[in-house]
């Protein structure tokens, strides 16, 4: 199976091709490509890795975290959580591995992987009084192919008013906003999933059948690492 360094020069080769090497995707492809060159595929994140300390929790308490803000919408929509287990990253079967083990957004990722632009779905939104909360499809390509399911719970007190009303108003995935607003944030994966598909995220994905599904628990920061900008479910269609 390739790996993520693989699937990134195979991407930008792929970008190339189609609009040209002066294309600001291969740019973004050529710094990724770099980063992952330095590390060479020695991301070994674990299930519990680069939590901060204040956030270590009881072996309950963290998979509770795992499923949030996902537990939410089911909550509301008074549908069961569907099962969900923590997995070591290492474990996880290619392409989820490189797709998923990294401290990347998932928008740019996904976008490499696929060559393609990465447009956004709300399913469901709400606000509360601590976030704001958004159910969301990531759709690839001409013929809006989902590539991601999500739940994230976003915190807007911390963007500023500009980026704030392009959330709101669903202008584009959060990591592409995060992007064109030039919003510096550190990535860090506090758990990876797998989960048992139930009819409903069958149905988004559009699955005859109801496969084991991968994904991950992701937590944004601010550039400073201190303070929470989202915390995100991801969970990937079948490869």
């Amino acid at each position: 199976m390739p790996t993520q360094l693989e699937i990134l020069r195979k991407s930008r080769d792929r970008v190339v091709t189609k609009r040209g090497a002066d294309d600001p995707f291969v740019k973004s492809l050529e710094e990724k490509i770099a980063a992952a060159e330095k590390a060479e595929a020695k991301v070994t994140i674990t299930a519990n890795a680069d939590l901060p300390a204040a956030e270590k929790t009881s072996i309950a308490e963290a998979e509770k975290v795992l499923s949030h803000p996902l537990d939410e919408f089911c909550r509301l929509a008074k549908r069961p959580l569907p099962v969900i287990e923590p997995v070591d990253g290492s474990a996880l079967p290619e392409p989820y591995r490189s797709l998923l083990v990294h401290e990347s957004d998932m928008t740019s990722t996904l976008g490499q992987f696929h060559c393609d632009d990465i447009a956004l779905k709300v399913l469901h939104r709400h606000s509360s009084a601590d976030a704001y909360y958004r159910e969301v499809l990531l759709l690839a390509g001409s013929d809006r192919q989902p590539v991601e399911y999500g739940a994230i719970k976003i915190n807007l007190d911390q963007f500023p008013g500009s980026a704030r009303d392009a959330i709101t108003a669903a202008a584009a995935p959060l990591g592409q906003l995060l992007y064109d607003h030039g919003i510096g944030y550190i990535s860090r994966p506090s758990g990876f999933l797998r989960v048992e598909c139930d009819d409903y995220i069958g149905g988004l994905f559009d699955l005859v059948d109801r496969p084991v599904l991968y994904g991950r628990r992701n937590t944004l920061y601010d550039d400073a690492g201190r303070d929470r900008l989202a915390e995100i479910v991801e969970i990937l269609p079948p490869a």
